[in-house]
């Protein structure tokens, strides 16, 4: 199937600080493109990978799973590591939870991670649900486009498959259990008013752990897909000074471009 028109995947070769970028469940690489823009506009170097599934129809997505996605992402990071002497992990919602892994596993080959929004649990009653209502029923409604700035759209599938959910719901449990093996410095910003993940995931997440160097920054202006929002260039600076502390040498490349 055909990519649709804005979701391809994204890289940029820059400096020897690399950024590996994750987008979240039934979205696209479309939803981080002006993140990894901005930050390639920095000197670094960017990949935003298309998740298995993702940024086609969903059809494609039902027959996916969380081991898919969390292997492409893999791969990504061992590809950019080949190359880049310091390399970041971010990500957005279900690809925060992604780039979360991806510390716990990767311990010291990961300088740092960037988290906006990230989901830990599949909430409500209709989670539990999910074991057997996946074989009765292909689809519920979407969760694209949670943005509150007129006329900003994220492309993203309009039903959720059911077995991916199900399968996304049995990946947070796993990723809750491995969070205090996340030991590298955390920055997490999240919206107050989110209507896809509530905040109890950011506190949870945050109190799970075992980072020291945590900041936490509240985007009061934005929805969900807060990289598309009214915070969005807030979440393109901080994640730069973020990445800039850790890196110092970002700061010498290119700052005068991007943003």
């Amino acid at each position: 199937m055909p990519v649709l028109p804005g979701a391809e995947p994204y890289r940029h070769e820059g400096g020897d600080v690399g950024v590996l970028l994750c987008h979240g469940f039934t979205g696209s690489p479309q939803s981080l493109r002006p993140w990894a823009e901005y930050l390639a506009g920095h000197g670094l170097t960017v990949t935003l990978p298309l998740l298995p599934g993702h940024g086609t129809r969903w059809e494609d997505m039902q027959l996916t799973g969380w081991q898919d996605w969390y292997a492409e992402v893999d791969r990504e990071l061992r590809a950019l590591s080949a190359h880049c002497a310091r390399v970041f992990v971010c990500g957005l919602s279900m690809g925060g939870a992604l780039a979360l892994r991806l510390a716990a596993r990767h311990g010291d080959a990961i300088s740092g991670v960037v988290v906006v929004n990230p989901a830990n649990k599949v909430h409500g009653l209709s989670a539990y649900a999910l074991p057997v209502a996946r074989h009765l029923v292909r689809t519920t409604r979407g969760i694209a486009s949670d943005i509150a700035k007129p006329g900003s759209v994220e492309i993203g599938y309009d039903r959720v498959p059911l077995h991916a959910a199900h399968s996304l719901r049995n990946f947070f449990r796993r990723v809750d259990g491995e969070l205090p093996q996340v030991t590298q410095p955390l920055l997490l910003l999240h919206s107050p008013q989110d209507h896809v993940v509530p905040p109890a995931d950011s506190a949870r997440i945050l109190s799970r752990v075992s980072s020291t160097d945590v900041q936490e920054i509240l985007l009061e202006q934005s929805y969900h897909v807060a990289t598309l929002d009214h915070d969005a260039d807030r979440i393109f600076e901080e994640s730069l000074a973020f990445i800039g502390r850790l890196a110092p040498s970002v700061g010498k490349e290119g700052t005068a471009t991007g943003g």
